[in-house]
């Protein structure tokens, strides 16, 4: 079950503010049939555009993943990727009448709970998966990005901030979609209030409050309410990888040992990991023996509601 294609069983939508622009968007996802993947509509625009949710669709990755095709934009999709990715959905259209993902609660959460509320269609063929054969890294300073082989995927990140609150969190997830729920979805984004004036001024944070985002001052939480977990943080950066690893359109299974990445990095490493072929292969498998035989771990999703083929 959890190898078949999905998309969602039905429209849903929701109402939000762009975390960059500050615009009231509404946004809407449909089912697509199989083979399609995701793509991003804007049905403010006269030819309402699509763009795929490719990786080599992305335009910018300054403080958030925007994707983009001929003069047309949709920014900040890293928390709905992943939600995407979390739930196991390979196809589905995101109607939105404005240019950015709705930051909802600075978290997947509100969108996993919309994509389980619609529940989830299983289709006919099977998911491709992007195998990791040999390892690889890329580093950039202090920062860097290593994948090996592994029978699952397994996240190890690490974040080391110039912050009480930040220094050196680590924390490793080995993936399900039950994992994703519980430990991934609620992680909500963050920033320094020191930033927030020179952000605006830029053009950035327009839609930022206390309401979809951490925001810390010098020493703590501004947050009236806290964290929801004590590592907040770290857990978020996992919440973004996963978002920017899934414009590869497909799942991947291998282990990725990260030091304090962001969109920038994730992005370049998967360019450069696709370039160097001799270090993936995309497979297939029929059913969990096939699985078994080449000793992988078969992904297990969220359950569909209702379960349909």
């Amino acid at each position: 079950m959890h190898l078949h294609q999905r998309t969602v069983n039905g429209d849903i939508s929701c109402t939000g503010i762009g975390l960059h622009t500050g615009k009231k968007i509404t946004m809407t996802i449909k089912p697509l049939p199989l083979n399609s993947g995701i793509h991003f509509c804007r049905t403010d625009r006269p030819d309402r555009p699509h763009i795929p949710a490719r990786l080599e669709n992305v335009v910018d990755t300054r403080l958030s993943t925007t994707v983009g095709q001929n003069g047309h934009i949709v920014a900040t999709v890293e928390h709905l990727m992943s939600a995407f990715a979390g739930m196991g959905i390979d196809n589905a259209l995101v109607e939105l009448n404005g240019p950015e993902v709705p930051i909802m609660d600075g978290s997947a959460g509100p969108f996993m709970y919309l994509l389980k509320d619609v529940g989830v269609r299983m289709q006919a063929d099977v998911k491709k998966f992007f195998l990791i054969k040999k390892p690889f890294t890329l580093e950039n300073g202090d920062k860097s990005i290593s994948v090996y082989p592994c029978r699952e995927l397994k996240i190890t990140y690490a974040i080391d901030f110039d912050h009480p609150l930040l220094e050196k969190q680590t924390y490793v997830l080995r993936f399900s979609g039950l994992a994703f729920i519980k430990e991934i979805s609620r992680a909500r984004t963050f920033g320094f209030l020191k930033d927030v004036e020179t952000l605006k001024h830029n053009g950035f944070a327009q839609g930022g409050s206390l309401d979809n985002a951490i925001v810390l001052d010098e020493y703590r939480v501004l947050n009236e309410d806290g964290l929801r977990y004590g590592d907040e943080f770290v857990r978020h950066k996992i919440l973004d990888l996963m978002g920017d690893l899934y414009l590869l359109g497909m799942p991947i299974i291998g282990h990725f040992v990260i030091n304090k990445s962001g969109h920038t990095l994730n992005c370049g490493f998967l360019s450069k990991l696709l370039k160097s072929k001799k270090t993936w292969k995309l497979v297939k498998f029929s059913d969990r023996r096939a699985c078994e035989a080449r000793h992988i771990s078969v992904p297990t999703f969220v359950l569909p509601r209702p379960a349909t083929v």
